[in-house]
């Protein structure tokens, strides 16, 4: 089996053949051969490792003789390095921290092995679950904890971490095809000084926060911060004890399209003193100092206990751009405090379908449309199943207006 060779700077492969002169010509020679063979750049770093869980962190890496922890790759890994993690669980004792960065031109990936479930498990970490009114320490917020830079994270399984993804001052990263889960904190969240991440096709369910009573674990967080060129797509976020989506005090603009949230803030989980918000798309929040300019675009917004699409107080110039929402215990479109531009939209069925205040304007929305309406299908079953071999949401007509009227959102 051949191992990773390994860079011999210049001045001590002269060193190693003047040396081995000694040893005679015929031994001398064939072992320069060897040592010149592996100072080769080609050979240097590892572009692929693997990693199983019956491997060896004394192994090579390879394919045949994977390492053994997630964490172990990590640390090999250099730019243009792509950690595979063959299926099975992953279940370490403290979280995996991806503290390196790649660049935009050889990012480092880490993922799931050709098509392989692979599935990191924080059950085992400290805080799953801290105490009530207990803190995390920052560095060990999430079961993977990213603060470097250029990373893609694909087709992983995070489940039980105090946090299941938690990146803080990160930038340039791909997430895509993520599984987060039944985590102890939001399921993925990112804050602090990050930009011109993608956060694709991202399944967020179930997480929960025991020790804030329901009231901080959201689907998919991009929180307290700035950073240019976020972009969610293609999200689906569901039966969270507090949000879908919150972008808290995130004062850069982020671009949410082709996503769902649902089922959220309800207590699932008989935590005491329930303190869950319970909103789909919670557009930033703050105060008039705090003005962030989000955009929402073919989203939906459903079953949700309080709101489906609010600006939480934040008085940016929002824009709603053929979004859906229906059945939300309490506002389909709270744009109240918004400078919001709204198109296009569909409001049904919601406790108040939308309230918008003098700053908020827009038109082709159902509330300018007037007149009832209804749906093609309000069966989310084929839109909430399995995703299609690209990782995209399927077609439905799940919430399309029955009489085809070019309103809300398609999928």
């Amino acid at each position: 089996m051949k191992r990773n060779a390994l860079l011999v700077p210049a001045g001590l492969l002269a060193w190693a053949v003047t040396a081995l002169s000694g040893l005679g010509a015929a031994t001398a020679a064939p072992l320069a051969a060897s040592a010149a063979v592996g100072s080769t750049p080609v050979e240097a770093a590892a572009a692929h490792l693997y990693v199983a869980p019956d491997g060896d962190d004394a192994a090579p890496g390879t394919l045949d003789e994977p390492l053994r922890t997630v964490q172990r790759g990590v640390d090999l890994a250099e730019p243009g390095t792509t950690i595979h993690l063959r299926a099975g669980t992953y279940a370490p004792a403290t979280n995996i921290r991806l503290l390196a960065s790649g660049t935009a031109s050889e990012p480092i990936t880490l993922r799931a092995h050709e098509g392989e479930r692979a599935v990191i498990d924080g059950e085992n970490m400290p805080h799953t679950p801290a105490p009530v009114d207990g803190s995390i320490p920052r560095a060990e917020r999430g079961a993977i904890h990213l603060a470097g830079d250029h990373w893609r994270l694909i087709d992983l399984e995070i489940i039980n971490g105090p946090y299941g993804v938690f990146g803080v001052d990160t930038s340039g990263n791909v997430f895509d095809g993520l599984v987060t889960r039944d985590n102890y904190e939001s399921g993925l969240h990112l804050q602090g000084a990050s930009g011109g991440n993608q956060i694709l096709n991202l399944d967020s369910y179930g997480n929960r926060d025991p020790r804030k009573n329901g009231e901080s674990a959201d689907g998919l967080a991009i929180k307290e911060g700035s950073g240019s060129g976020n972009v969610v797509r293609g999200a689906r976020l569901w039966n969270n004890s507090d949000d879908g989506y919150d972008a808290w005090e995130f004062l850069s603009p982020v671009l949410v399209e082709d996503s769902l949230a649902w089922g959220n803030g309800y207590n699932r989980w008989n935590l005491p003193d329930y303190t869950g918000d319970g909103n789909g798309f919670k557009l930033g929040g703050g105060d008039e100092d705090l003005p962030a300019a989000h955009v929402t675009r073919n989203s939906m917004a459903w079953d949700n206990s309080v709101g489906g699409f609010i600006d939480n107080a934040n008085p940016g110039a929002l824009v709603a751009e053929r979004c859906t929402a229906w059945d939300n215990g309490g506002t389909g479109f709270d744009f109240a405090d918004a400078d919001g531009t709204l198109t296009a939209n569909l409001a049904v069925g919601n406790g108040t379908d939308a309230s918008l205040g003098s700053g908020s304007s827009g038109d082709g929305n159902s509330w300018d449309i007037g007149g009832s309406w209804s749906f093609a299908s309000t069966d989310p079953g084929t839109i909430t199943g399995p995703r299609g071999s690209d990782g995209a949401i399927p077609s439905s007509p799940f919430l399309r207006p029955a009489n085809g009227a070019e309103v809300g959102a398609r999928f």
